[in-house]
């Protein structure tokens, strides 16, 4: 019986490629299965199958018996990053420095004319002059109201827009010229021909009937039985015996009012939050107790809590197709509810979306692809979930024993609301640091032609060589070095913000990573564990490893501000009819969206590995890009697993708030119908509680989530350097162990 139980177990070992070792007992060769009859042993533990597998994907770690976990004995890596890093910090605060120095974002809020002065505002010589008149809004119509995002045309304060139909002409030798004259440039006088007031841009050639439209002058166009018409007129004079249609006001008005629509959207948006922001706060508090709440019960019911997860998702999303059918069945009938959304085009007031049948029906639709898809993942996938759930609960005792971890996204929020904010305001100064720019226009030869010129002091300095120039307004913008050096200072802005952000995310990633790992290898959990696990990581990843997070970050801040520079390109190219270079700009942006996600992969499992062993960031990142190699199977399958139950629970946390956030802010909740308030928008709160429930679910669960992805390295790390004897037993829980057939040996009695 002895010698047919052996044969059977060396019969097996032949098969499975299993070698004994009389100090580590039975291990697994990596490779392919080994031929029965060829009893070879591994050399060094391995055969050559398995030097040729290893040799394709790097080398594993090899077993040090002095290594208790994350390495506290280390130094610093990648120094020229950290200096690097630091010198861009400097550069970038100078520029923000000489951004708050030139810009001013008043021009943002006040109107403001050629010559740079603000309308309305008090203290100022325009305080009683709050509307904004433009001497031509037909030039409004230029491309260059959408790059410079001013009119190329004379604008002026005034008290009140103009109420009745002039040209300069008829007014001048009239009683209405007192009227004309508040709109032409201040301290006019009325010393010159009509040529020349016209040439010299002193006043307008025409006025027309308009009002006020934030604070600018706008055209008092109406349609009359489908006609378009100013005043009485469907045509109007433009000052030089030239008569021309509305509708070159209309096109002029669009362009100039482009920005004022969503100025005046983004007031009404305001309302709704100045109304409507403690119920909003409110979600956003429901949110946060619901993933509290789930990560609680995950902890102690981690497999039952997945399922009911799973299931709730999946009648969340019933509900969404039954209520879509519901509002589908609703409209039939109705007038109105037929229209497609195509005939229909873009309406700023969503909605009116929600009176057509064919959004329900888009909606019911998309929620059923989403549940057949959700389903049938389920049912391929069954079988993996409960290797998943293992590594959640494994997980979940890793949070338990640092529960402080679960308040670090408060600090990476934080830091990133920072560069959030130096950003933002940079920007805006950046933007804001134009001024108008004029230039000397002569009809005859003149040696100062083009040249730039002060209006306030152009007669007294080129009156010799210009008898007959004139310094008229060209452009916003700028002639110094600082102006022309505008565009490189907002990519530069953007860069420094995509690197910063970066970095605090790494910050975030290495410090978590750090924490975990100091469970995973402590042999007697928690006893093992150090004091502060993680400000110990915290200390470490900022004392020693800030140059290799400098260098991370700087890969991916690059890659991302390419993307950004090909969705600029990509807007800019929208008009033309290239189809190869439309092929080309699609290829580009599709293979740097695949290196962004691949570079995050790969920078997320390398932090881990600076964590854990020290090491800088291009030995990190081959060692864990290698180690991910060698057990490819599981990393597809367990860790995509894991990902894939926490993006359901985000979905129910967000959906149960969401659902109950559209139901309230709609007025459809009888017990609280009464307490919603009146909105413009009943989307922009839903929305913002949607966006929010999202970010806060998603801060509690990243925390998991790098929690499984370093004890799942650490797991993969335990298997090759140990094999569960006396001299080099596993690290791994004994959940893991039971799940996996491990155990390990006691020490041989002697």
């Amino acid at each position: 019986m002895e010698d047919d139980r052996k044969d059977a177990v060396y019969g097996l070992s032949d098969r499975f490629g299993l070698s004994w070792s009389s100090c580590s007992g039975w291990r697994l060769c990596p490779g392919e299965l080994r031929q029965p009859g060829r009893r070879q042993g591994c050399t060094a533990g391995m055969g050559k199958d398995s030097q040729h597998y290893y040799g394709k994907h790097g080398t594993p770690q090899k077993y040090d018996p002095t290594f208790k976990g994350p390495i506290y004995n280390r130094g610093c890596t990648d120094i020229i990053c950290c200096v690097l890093l630091f010198l861009a910090i400097v550069g970038y605060v100078a520029v923000g420095i000489i951004a708050w120095t030139h810009g001013d974002p008043r021009k943002v809020i006040y109107p403001t004319d050629s010559r740079g002065e603000f309308c309305g505002q008090k203290g100022t010589k325009n305080a009683d002059k709050p509307f904004l008149f433009y001497f031509n809004i037909v030039k409004c119509a230029s491309p260059l109201v959408l790059l410079e995002f001013h009119c190329p045309t004379p604008q002026i304060c005034v008290k009140q827009c103009p109420d009745r139909y002039l040209t300069f002409l008829s007014a001048r030798n009239s009683r209405d010229f007192d009227y004309y004259k508040q709109f032409c440039v201040p301290g006019f006088k009325n010393n010159k021909g009509v040529a020349e007031v016209l040439r010299d841009g002193e006043c307008p050639a025409v006025i027309i009937p308009s009002k006020p439209l934030a604070q600018r002058c706008f055209p008092a166009i109406h349609a009359s039985k489908g006609v378009l018409m100013v005043g009485n007129e469907t045509t109007y004079e433009d000052g030089h015996g030239t008569r021309k249609n509305v509708t070159d006001l209309v096109e002029g008005a669009k362009k100039a009012n482009k920005v004022l629509e969503a100025r005046q959207l983004a007031m009404q948006i305001f309302e709704d939050y100045t109304v409507s922001w403690y119920w909003i706060v409110i979600g956003l508090v429901i949110a946060m107790l619901l993933s509290l709440m789930f990560i609680v019960l995950l902890r102690f019911l981690a497999g039952v809590m997945v399922w009911v997860m799973i299931v709730m998702v999946i009648l969340v999303l019933g509900y969404g197709i039954f209520h879509c059918y519901a509002e589908y069945s609703r409209l039939r009938g109705e007038a109105g509810s037929d229209v497609s959304l195509v005939d229909l085009g873009f309406q700023t007031d969503l909605r009116v979306y929600l009176h057509l049948r064919q959004t329900w029906m888009a909606f019911m639709i998309i929620l059923s692809i989403l549940e057949v898809v959700i389903i049938l993942l389920l049912i391929f996938l069954r079988k993996r979930i409960l290797i998943a759930i293992a590594l959640i609960k494994e997980a979940s005792r890793a949070v338990g024993h640092v529960m402080c971890s679960m308040l670090y996204p408060l600090v990476t929020f934080f830091l990133l609301c920072l560069c959030i904010a130096y950003w933002a305001s940079t920007s805006v100064f950046l933007s804001t640091s134009n001024v108008a720019v004029y230039k000397i226009v002569d009809d005859t030869p003149c040696p100062l032609l083009g040249k730039t010129c002060n209006p306030e002091t152009f007669p007294l300095n080129e009156s010799r060589q210009c008898p007959n120039g004139r310094c008229q307004f060209a452009f916003y913008g700028g002639e110094s070095t600082y102006h022309r050096a505008l565009l490189g200072l907002q990519i530069f802005n953007a860069f420094m913000f995509f690197w910063l952000a970066n970095f605090v995310l790494a910050l975030g990633q290495v410090t978590l990573a750090g924490a975990f790992a100091s469970y995973y290898w402590a042999m007697r959990k928690p006893d093992d564990m150090p004091a502060f696990p993680l400000f110990s990581a915290f200390g470490r990843a900022l004392r020693y490893h800030t140059g290799s997070l400098a260098f991370g970050s700087l890969i991916l801040a690059i890659v991302q501000i390419i993307r950004v520079m090909l969705e600029y390109l990509d807007q800019r190219l929208k008009a033309a009819q290239n189809k190869f270079a439309k092929f080309l700009m699609v290829c580009l942006k599709c293979c740097f969206w695949c290196l962004e996600k691949f570079i995050k992969f790969l920078n997320r499992n390398a932090y881990i590995m600076i964590a854990i062993y020290g090491t800088n960031f291009c030995t990190s990142a081959r060692n864990a890009f290698f180690l991910l190699m060698r057990n490819i199977i599981r990393v597809a399958v367990l860790d995509k697993v894991t990902d894939f139950l926490f993006l359901l629970g985000k979905l129910l946390i967000v959906g149960s708030v969401g659902i109950l956030a559209f139901f309230f802010f709609t007025h459809r909740i009888r017990i609280v119908q009464d307490t919603a308030p009146p909105l413009n928008y009943y989307w922009v709160p839903i929305l913002t509680v949607i966006i929010g429930s999202y970010l806060i679910a998603h801060g509690f669960f990243s925390v998991y989530g790098m929690c499984v992805d370093t004890l799942f390295l650490c797991f993969l790390e335990d298997l090759e350097r140990n094999d569960g004897s006396a001299e080099r037993p596993y690290f791994m829980s004994s959940t893991l162990k039971k799940l996996l057939n491990k155990t390990n040996k006691k020490v041989a009695e002697s």
